[in-house]
């Protein structure tokens, strides 16, 4: 699977627009996979970030015993 990278906006008919370029390298009727990433808010990144804070808080080196299971 080869990846094309580009930036572009949701249109008012909910359709994204690829480059023509870009489309120009996608076989016509091929199935392609997508994945849309999107900016996130300052909220989110900050409960994301407490909550990787917290969970490895609570981590011993003495649970590292269970690795070797």
């Amino acid at each position: 699977m080869k990846a094309l990278e580009f930036e572009t906006k949701l249109g008012a008919d909910a359709n994204l627009r690829v480059p023509e370029d870009l489309a120009a390298q996608i076989p016509a009727e091929e199935a392609v996979r997508v994945i849309v990433l999107v900016p996130e808010n300052q909220d989110e990144a900050d409960w994301r970030r407490l909550t990787h804070e917290q969970f490895l808080r609570g981590y011993s080196p003495d649970d590292s015993v269970y690795d070797a299971l």
